[in-house]
């Protein structure tokens, strides 16, 4: 952002502190006007015709700024992405402990990706593990929604799993 002497136009539509507009003033007169009540002259638009000028105390302003930055990165919320893998010929009891698992992973609001590595001749039969990832989709419907369904990626099938949100 520019400001008072960076500011290289000759004539600028001028905004005092009040939010009042003053007119097109030059250069040398905004600056004066400025100096008198001792703050700053800002170019909030410099791509208009004429350029926006404002009067304010810029450091006061880029405080206010960084502080709503702030705000806003302490309010937001970061998503992860849990990975829980499974084989295509997953035993009952190993099939509910991953599961148990993601659905924990889901509540506290990560995403999950459920994944199963074909070994050797079992990518022949991916079917099997299609079956065994739409059972674990279907498990935790009620916490989750499926984000991506299964699909191949090389030697690996995959779904992706989101959390539903009751807010």
């Amino acid at each position: 952002m520019l400001l008072n002497e960076g500011i290289r136009a000759r004539e600028i539509r001028l905004i005092d502190q009040n939010g009042e507009q003053l007119g097109i003033k030059t250069k040398a007169e905004a600056l004066e006007i400025a100096a008198r009540v001792n703050l700053d002259l800002v170019l909030v638009a410099p791509n208009a015709k004429p350029p926006v000028g404002r009067i304010m105390d810029y450091g006061k302003f880029k405080f206010e700024q960084q502080k709503k930055e702030k705000e806003a990165r302490k309010n937001q919320k970061t998503i992860t992405t849990k990975e829980v893998r499974l084989s295509p010929t997953i035993d009952e009891h190993d099939f509910n402990t991953k599961l148990r698992n993601a659905i924990k992973f889901l509540e506290k609001g990560d995403k999950v990706k459920a994944s199963i590595r074909f070994k050797g001749r079992a990518i022949t039969h991916k079917e099997i593990g299609q079956r065994v990832l739409d059972r674990f989709a279907t498990a935790c419907a009620e916490v989750a929604t499926v984000e991506s369904s299964p699909r191949m990626d090389g030697r690996s099938m995959f779904l992706v799993l989101a959390p539903k949100n009751d807010k």
